[in-house]
């Protein structure tokens, strides 16, 4: 955990995350993301990821990942995260000229990722141990490391676009709006695998204390991770579909397969780096995505509790509670209590679930607690865990709001986050 207690305090930061499985729909101009992205200016650090992005067709789980989507919900949250503080968000509209639109023909991922991601010229360096800490705690912290920036492909997934038809520019972006035009929020990394999408925002204040970020992507789910004193990971994954009696199982062998298969690259070459590369041997982990687990009940007995407003009663059927509490997975992780109706399966821009207008038996789908966001560690305390109404998806985004103990250095900043 770095230097002497003597030496350390902890400080209390807030993270806002959440997850949304967007349906493999792009976003549309003028798309609200409130009931998403809880931008209300108290958050340090916005972990934020969706699921199918894109369609999972045979061409872009194949062939070229599609990238243009991933491009346009980045704009769109940098645009909501750093939107004017004088007016309302609900009266704010982004500009949608040519030169200054949040829509343009075929954006560059990499290239909005660095646009985002740039102060005043400066990079997010891969090792951010100071020379004075390194002389003195030379034990606890890793020293003569590096000083190189991280690999842009660590950050984004697309590769440069030569085609100066379809480059972006600086210019090309509209100008974040704050006082002095100061961006209030900036990327810290992003990362697409085919539908899914993670995305890590901090207080551009803050970013300055950020390290050792590492990224790590298996087919089931992408893993980032950063830190020095305090280390965080972060988990976004799609778990395996289906609802028949058996499915849950296979989600069990997803997230036990990313636990033990998950390999963060060592970036500080000290012996005494103590930089962990597993997910569990992080401080504060969060795991968040459409992990997919349904409720073990048939969809009459399942809308009969619904109407009856017997939640307790349906949660109790609820595969993840079950396999949770059985021990067969995520064994010493938390979720905090579930005071919201299933999120999965709405019909398209409508609050009736999709089981209500289908009449196959084979095509309906049961609804379900399908979105979910859970902790692992001491130093994460929940404040919030609510869905979004948003009609966009066939799935209601979930948001969760925490407050994260980090260790703190003698000189007052905030270390490794």
């Amino acid at each position: 955990m770095g230097p002497s207690t003597l030496d350390l305090n902890i400080q209390t930061f807030r993270m806002s995350v959440a997850t949304w499985n967007v349906g493999g729909k792009p976003p549309q101009r003028g798309l609200n993301l409130e009931d998403f992205l809880r931008s209300d200016d108290l958050s340090d650090m916005y972990v934020l990821g969706f699921q199918e992005i894109v369609p999972l067709n045979a061409g872009n789980v194949l062939v070229i990942e599609d990238n243009e989507p991933a491009a346009k919900w980045l704009a769109l949250i940098d645009q909501s995260l750093n939107k004017p503080t004088n007016l309302s968000y609900r009266g704010w509209k982004p500009s949608t000229t040519l030169s200054g639109s949040l829509f343009f023909p075929k954006p560059s991922l990499k290239r909005m990722s660095k646009i985002f991601r740039v102060e005043n010229g400066r990079r997010l360096k891969a090792c951010n141990c100071t020379m004075d800490l390194e002389r003195k705690n030379s034990k606890d912290f890793c020293f003569r490391c590096q000083q190189s920036y991280i690999s842009e492909d660590d950050l984004s997934s697309e590769d440069e676009d030569d085609d100066e038809a379809n480059s972006l520019e600086i210019s090309d972006i509209p100008a974040s709006f704050g006082a002095n035009n100061h961006r209030r929020y900036s990327l810290v990394a992003s990362k697409q695998m085919v539908g899914i999408f993670v995305c890590v925002w901090m207080r551009t204040e803050l970013i300055q204390y950020v390290g050792h970020l590492r990224i790590s992507c298996i087919s089931r789910g992408i893993m980032g991770c950063l830190g020095n004193k305090t280390s965080f990971c972060f988990i976004c994954s799609h778990l395996a579909s289906g609802e028949k009696e058996g499915d849950e199982l296979r989600r069990n062998l997803d997230v036990i397969e990313i636990l033990k298969n998950t390999q963060f690259r060592k970036i500080c070459r000290s012996p005494q780096s103590r930089m962990p590369t597993k997910i569990l041997g992080h401080d504060r982990v969060i795991w968040l995505g459409d992990l997919n687990y349904r409720i073990a009940l048939s969809y009459s007995e399942t809308k009969k509790l619904m109407e009856a407003n017997q939640w307790d009663a349906l949660l109790d059927k609820d595969q993840l509670k079950i396999e949770r509490e059985a021990g067969r997975v995520f064994k010493g992780w938390k979720e905090g209590k579930i005071f919201f109706p299933p999120t999965y399966k709405y019909s398209y821009n409508s609050d009736a679930y999709a089981g209500d207008t289908v009449k196959s038996k084979n095509k309906r789908r049961t609804p379900a607690w399908c979105d979910r966001i859970l902790w692992y560690g001491n130093g994460i305390r929940q404040l919030s865990y609510i869905r979004g109404e948003s009609r966009f998806s066939d799935h209601r985004p979930v948001c969760a709001e925490f407050l994260i103990d980090a260790v703190v250095g003698e000189s007052g900043s905030k270390g490794g986050t």
